[in-house]
């Protein structure tokens, strides 16, 4: 087994996850099973009972782990489903070696962070690390990514743990990369080194030294800069890498490809990577990057949220549009709306946020209703539901959203003025969406209804079934507290609401569509957690494609894109197409030959379907992706 650790410093969110998934990536795409393991030096359990503006949206596993948002980026960089224990905290470690302390395991010695402490986070690593994260196979490689900032007091005893464990598992064999800030300041406009020279000059002082340095920069650093740090921070020039901002984290992998990072790690780790294959290395990525830099099109999704200040509390949310968006051929512009602003409290308390927030909803393309807790804003995200069943704009909602739908049409559509949930008037009369039996008063943290589970899906049409393939049911992951009322189903179903999707007892709502609009879909789960940059979300694909007026034919042609609706033809251009088509299918029929001209060719087939202009040339293949030439079927896996 090897392990590459990754350590921050100078400050955090400086990146690590980001790189750390790029490792992997690199790796993976040599033909090696990697897993992923983030510790996280804090004293909670988990991250379960975080808020969202602490460390940014909590993250649920196949299993129910409540975990790190850096998580969501391995699994969607790597396509690999983590476990529990990929996720380490200070507060498992400690209640790990306490209760092995009171059934006396320690023998009567005494508890000490070392080396009890330090042993447990060793043998941790060392057990999580053979843990199969894709099909049956061991892992070969293993990325650790150390959260916070080398210095953090409640880091240390993770950092001791790896200054012993490079000694344990043998030099051979650990690789130690750090991702240092090298910063800009305006006032000099060249870059400092001296923050990431304190920043190793700790590491090393901790007993650990890097192989390779990481500098996150605004720009990107020249030849002077990099050597420079080369000799103040005892690593050689290749062993520098500047990884600047760029326009999509798809760069990344990219970037550090280029920069030697595969050929370093081969040597260094003793890899025996194939590098006769390196030209077929991460052409999937190469595509996936280009695509991002070539979109011109642009669809512009609202999302009436309660964390807006802070765009992590949404970041699988946000990957899961831009994956759909990517898969359609078109740039996500995306919009947040604070919910509570939506309300008529606001209009009359500051009456210009008021209109702002309500024209940039109705400007919009599509609307998303992500999920939250807690009364404030929930009458905005009512009112927002409400717009868009009204005015027939494209609409997806995930969890609360689901609620705030069912709760609006009770009201709109039964007359029950007072439909409410309990979570925030525990004594309503309406109550249309209520506890579950999971729920203990009290304690929060762990309590929820987590992880993947089984939709069933109902008999009859339904637009979500076909975008997941018209499969009997689907596995998708959850994180709820509160369900729809049973009781009112038959009521909000006489009156056009559907309900598409239940849980296996068919107790449980799961999924709801609105007759007779566009796309009007809500689901009880999380769809977002499972949303992979080459394999989309349906429900958020659906969301798209209704945002561009392309649902329809998507569906018409089996939900398959077709190479029209991936292009970034304009209407009128669309519309030339379609007479040009009509046009040759005429000729066809009248036996006349075709000549090209301008440099338009038809190509070899006589087939009078799918005829179609893209980047100039007309194409008569069905067989186009959304992926740069893979089929999107279905748009899910």
């Amino acid at each position: 087994m090897k392990y590459i650790l990754v350590t921050g410093g100078v400050i955090s969110g400086v990146g690590k996850g980001v790189i750390a998934s790029s490792f992997g990536t690199l790796l993976k795409s040599c033909g090696l099973d990697v897993t992923s393991i983030k510790i996280d030096p804090y004293i909670n359990i988990d991250a379960g009972t975080f808020s969202p503006y602490e460390h940014g949206e909590v993250y649920v596993l196949d299993d129910g782990a409540e975990v790190d948002l850096d998580l969501g980026n391995y699994e969607r960089f790597l396509d690999v489903t983590l476990h529990r224990d990929n996720n380490i905290t200070t507060g498992k470690i400690y209640k790990l070696v306490i209760e092995k302390e009171r059934t006396g395991e320690y023998l009567g010695k005494t508890v000490q962070v070392v080396p009890h402490i330090t042993d447990a986070i060793q043998e941790w690593v060392e057990r999580v690390a053979q843990t199969p994260v894709q099909g049956s196979s061991k892992p070969q490689v293993c990325i650790v990514e150390l959260g916070g900032t080398i210095g953090d007091i409640e880091g240390m005893p993770f950092v001791e743990a790896f200054r012993q464990f490079q000694f344990r598992v043998k030099r051979e064999n650990f690789c130690l990369a750090h991702v240092s800030l090298v910063p800009l300041p305006k006032a000099t406009g060249e870059p400092k080194t001296k923050p990431t020279q304190s920043s190793v000059r700790e590491l090393r002082g901790c007993g650990l030294s890097p192989d390779l340095i990481v500098c996150r920069s605004e720009k990107p650093i020249g030849l002077e800069v990099k050597e420079k740090i080369s000799n103040f921070c005892h690593v050689g020039p290749d062993q520098v890498i500047c990884i600047h901002d760029l326009n999509s984290i798809y760069h990344v992998p990219l970037l550090m490809e280029q920069n030697g990072v595969i050929e370093y790690l081969n040597e260094r780790l003793q890899l025996n990577i194939d590098m006769s294959k390196r030209t077929k290395c991460l052409q999937q990525w190469r595509d996936l990057a280009r695509r991002t830099e070539t979109v011109r099109r642009e669809v512009c999704i609202a999302v009436v949220g309660k964390y807006t200040k802070f765009t992590d509390s949404y970041a699988s949310v946000v990957k899961a549009l831009q994956h759909a968006a990517l898969a359609v051929n078109r740039k996500l512009e995306l919009v947040f709306i604070e919910s509570c602003l939506l309300e008529e409290e606001t209009l009359q308390s500051e009456p210009s946020k008021y209109h702002k927030e309500w024209q940039k909803l109705c400007e919009s393309d599509g609307i998303l209703v992500p999920g939250g807790f807690g009364s404030r804003g929930m009458e905005g995200k009512i009112r927002a539901c409400q717009w868009a069943r009204e005015n027939r704009k494209p609409w997806l909602g995930i969890c609360l959203g689901l609620q705030a739908a069912v709760i609006e049409f009770a009201r709109s559509k039964l007359g029950l003025k007072d439909a409410n949930t309990t979570e925030i008037d525990p004594n309503t009369t309406n109550a249309l969406v209520i506890d579950m039996p999971e729920h203990h008063t009290g304690q929060l943290g762990g309590t929820m209804r987590l992880g993947k589970r089984t939709t069933v899906f109902a008999d009859g049409p339904s637009v979500i079934r076909q975008l997941y393939g018209n499969p009997k049911s689907v596995q998708e992951r959850h994180r709820h507290r509160y369900e729809v009322n049973p009781k009112y189903v038959p009521r909000l179903e006489e009156q056009g609401m559907r309900f598409v999707g239940t849980d296996e007892d068919k107790t449980r709502m799961e999924i709801i569509e609105l007759s007779g609009h566009p796309y009007f879909v809500a689901t009880q789960y999380h769809p977002e957690y499972l949303s992979r940059p080459l394999k989309p979300s349906p429900p958020f694909l659906g969301l798209i494609l209704a945002s561009v007026d392309r649902l329809n034919q998507y569906i018409q042609r089996g939900c398959r894109l077709s190479p029209r609706q991936l292009s970034d033809a304009s209407s009128d251009e669309e519309d030339s197409v379609v007479g040009l088509a009509g046009a040759t299918k005429s000729l066809r029929s009248l036996k006349i030959p075709i000549t090209p001209t301008n440099g338009i060719s038809t190509g070899s087939s006589t087939s009078d379907e799918g005829v179609y202009l893209t980047n100039g040339t007309i194409s008569t293949s069905d067989g186009e992706g959304a992926c740069g030439g893979i089929e999107l079927m279905n748009g899910y896996n």
